[in-house]
């Protein structure tokens, strides 16, 4: 009983860690942010992502589209978890 009893353990475990995490970082939803905080998203994009390559057209992507490549270029560019949703919001707001 024992055995069957850490087989059962070991395989919940084994399950548990192969699920996908929850990404708790980036924005999903429609903007959040205030007309100051885009027009500081602008900025934001503008100087930070900038400063490493050439600022991409924001109608080059779907609004899903942005949310992983945010998700993927934010940590580089050292954003706050704010900031990340101020660039969003203004990339979003830049394609309406």
């Amino acid at each position: 009983m024992k055995k069957i009893s850490a087989a059962a353990l070991f395989t919940c475990i084994l399950l548990a860690s192969c699920t996908p995490k929850a990404s708790t970082a980036g924005p999903a939803g429609p903007a959040v942010s205030t007309a100051e905080q885009i027009a500081q998203g602008k900025t934001i994009f503008e100087n930070s992502c900038g400063r490493c390559h050439k600022l991409p057209d924001p109608a080059s992507h779907t609004s899903v589209q942005w949310v992983g490549i945010m998700n993927s270029m934010a940590p580089k560019a050292k954003l706050t978890d704010e900031q990340h949703q101020w660039v969003y919001d203004y990339i979003v707001s830049v394609k309406k």
